[in-house]
């Protein structure tokens, strides 16, 4: 038992890849997700591998069960039990607007996650410190249970106290007491999931915990039963959405962790991928059948964040800072009052894109793709599908080009054009408006329709160079084989460094450092392959903000506030000599796995590569039709160069660059665009 599986689902497909420890191969396959029972996609996928369940070691699996739940609207009937006088605090929330709302005279407020009937009240409180200033009235929480499981037939029920992040007993006591009632009931409780201040921040991010809670544990149990009847009785491992992963069992009590974890598997690749190949600053760009995801990894390390945002409901998790838009494979164009729009609306897996055959009808981005010329039709997933070309043009002119006023061309470059325009602004908003050039890093393409479409991209953004990794379409699985086991830890400290000694931070960090080793311990970690990150968040007195610092070997407060100041410095371009505060201690244990290594493909003796014929295509870089010279991927060897305008293709993906720009094949076998002119 040596392999390692890792199954990451998309919008459209299931991405599974399959690694041998002990030959170095790897093996990867791709199914259609299947929107009404994810499971079955995902063992389709698997089935494909041809491996046996019983040789499987680790399975990591990254899913968007969570995100859709939420997006959708599909969670658990949901019922919070607050204090007393506290019950809307998760409606209230900020009473801010979003920004492109904030002047319009019609905004209305979206409806609320959780009605107010299904919120109730009752008396206990504790102070800012963790006393005990109301005793918890057991009998209020009986009948609060009661009501919300009997008469309002809630299934899961979130438990949030102020200052519980504290001291949580009373929140503890609470859940006792509505499973000992109704153990059928899944019960979150907010000391569990956030221990840190912000009340409406932490309520919100326990109430989604608690929404998505039964539908990702049935999910979860299912998935195993199944496994476990294949004969897996390996480790089963889901990914965080801030990096790492946790034992599936433990993602089902907490599966807010995961709500990001499709998207954090790429990440994931590209910091691996960041340090075997010596780039340490990558925009990573993920292009699948239904979204566009972009992040950067700068200095080797990507950019997380600890407050993302679903639907306009803040979550406290650690995060990877990801841009993403509704913008893939699978983005429906239409004409709109007199106006090209593509997006956000997907096609998704089924009825799928037009000329998939599926029942689809309404053009997407993969079908001006092949109507430009840049897909064979009879070679799709290695010739597994044969796309209908004709159908495709005819969506395209009757959907778009015609209403327009287009030829069927012009239709096509402006689907693209319109994708290119979204997918810029996203990447800009991760770079430019965080201080960086995109013009000093280079990208790396991935995802389904990635290669195709990145390298104008990379090309509209002046970058250094785009990188296709090896297999680039399940790259996001291969990321994941690529993880390690982590597990976050934190608590809020709210005081000022002057009123703090370093005993007490030790103090504090050691608390969660013992928490950390057990989790791992418990996970079947040696304490060789051990390890522990400490940070703080720290922002000057007065300030809302916080920025993340590490403590790992400060000897001194003194010496911790000057990494807070140059850490200041670094973001905001400036220090202060006010008093800095110290806000929340985090710890961050992670388990190191085995990870397969990045292979070295063969050179070639004698000239270089030959195409195998070409194909007439739309170029970007010259405004017209072009003869793109078309490559099999697996004839390219290392240290060959490619010219554009070609196209490269593959199983399971299709690599696009134009006439001036060219690639050379690196010794890992990614093909690196660079550009030739300015364009």
């Amino acid at each position: 038992m040596s392999h390692r599986l890792a199954v990451d689902i998309g919008g459209t497909f299931v991405d599974a890849i399959v690694f041998n420890p002990d030959t170095g191969a790897l093996r990867l396959e791709k199914d259609f997700t299947t929107p009404e029972d994810a499971s079955r996609g995902v063992l389709s996928a698997i089935e494909r591998l041809e491996v046996g369940l019983a040789d499987v070691e680790t399975f990591v699996h990254g899913t968007t069960l969570g995100l859709n739940t939420v997006l959708e609207r599909k969670g658990a009937p949901t019922g919070i039990i607050a204090n007393e006088g506290f019950e809307d605090i998760f409606e209230m929330g900020r009473y801010d607007r979003p920004r492109e709302k904030m002047y319009s005279l019609i905004y209305d407020e979206p409806p609320v996650l959780i009605k107010k009937r299904y919120r109730v009240g009752v008396p206990c409180r504790l102070d800012a410190q963790g006393n005990e200033l109301v005793v918890l009235d057991e009998e209020a929480v009986r009948a609060a249970a009661k009501f919300l499981v009997e008469e309002m037939g809630r299934t899961s029920i979130a438990v949030c106290y102020l200052h519980a992040y504290r001291n949580p007993v009373h929140e503890n006591r609470t859940r006792e007491i509505v499973e000992e009632m109704y153990p059928h009931v899944r019960v979150s409780v907010s000391s569990e999931i956030v221990r840190e201040y912000r009340e409406y921040e932490r309520t919100s991010t326990t109430v989604v915990n608690a929404y998505v809670k039964p539908i990702f544990g049935t999910y979860i149990t299912g998935l195993e039963n199944s496994l476990s009847e294949a004969g897996f009785d390996g480790s089963f491992y889901i990914t965080r959405s801030g990096g790492g992963a946790l034992a599936a069992r433990d993602s089902a009590d907490v599966p807010v962790h995961t709500i990001f974890s499709g998207p954090a598997g790429g990440l994931i690749g590209t910091v691996a991928l960041a340090e075997l190949t010596g780039r340490p600053d990558l925009i990573a760009v993920d292009m699948g059948g239904t979204s566009t995801d972009a992040c950067v990894v700068h200095g080797g390390m990507p950019a997380l964040k600890y407050e993302a945002t679903l639907e306009r409901l803040p979550l406290m998790i650690p995060t990877y800072d990801i841009s993403t838009i509704g913008a893939g494979g699978g983005s429906i164009a239409r004409a709109e009052d007199g106006l090209l729009r593509v997006g956000p609306q997907s096609a998704g897996a089924s009825p799928g894109p037009v000329c998939y055959g599926r029942g689809g009808s309404e053009p997407t981005f993969t079908d001006a793709a092949l109507t430009m010329g840049y897909l064979d039709p009879a070679q799709f997933l290695g010739g597994e599908m044969t796309l209908a070309a004709k159908d495709a043009e005819a969506a395209v002119r009757n959907n778009v080009a015609d209403p327009l006023g287009l030829d069927v061309t012009s239709a096509c470059r402006g689907i693209f054009e319109v994708l290119l325009a979204k997918t810029v602004s996203a990447v800009r908003e991760i770079t430019v408006q965080a201080g960086l050039d995109p013009r000093e890093f280079a990208m790396l393409a991935f995802g389904g329709a990635g290669p195709m479409f990145v390298p104008l991209v990379g090309r509209e953004l002046g970058v250094k160079e785009v990188i296709v990794p090896q297999a680039p379409s399940v790259f996001s699985a291969w990321g994941m084989l690529m993880t390690d086991i982590v597990q976050e830890y934190s608590q809020t400290i709210l005081t000022l460094l002057e009123d703090l000694d370093m005993e007490s931070l030790a103090g504090a960090t050691s608390q969660l450092e013992d928490q950390a080793q057990t989790g791992l311990a418990d996970g079947g970690f040696a304490p060789d392959v051990r390890f522990i990150e400490r940070s703080a968040e720290m922002r000057y007195f007065g300030q809302e903000h916080n920025l993340e610092v590490s403590i790992d070997g400060v000897a001194s407060l003194d010496e911790l506030r000057v990494r807070f100041d140059e850490a200041h410095s670094r973001r905001y371009g400036h220090q202060m000599g006010d008093p800095v505060q110290l806000v929340n201690i985090r710890v961050r244990g992670i388990g190191r796995e085995t990870k397969p290594e990045l292979p070295e493909i063969a050179t070639r003796d004698g000239a270089g590569p030959t195409a195998k014929g070409s194909r007439d295509a739309y170029c970007f870089a010259t405004g017209g039709r072009a003869a793109f010279s078309v490559y099999r991927r697996d004839d390219l060897c290392a240290g060959d160069v490619v010219a554009g305008p070609a196209i490269v293709e593959e199983a399971t993906t299709t690599i696009i660059f134009f006439s001036d720009q060219s690639a050379v094949i690196d010794k890992f076998g990614q093909i690196v665009i660079t550009q030739e002119a300015q364009t």
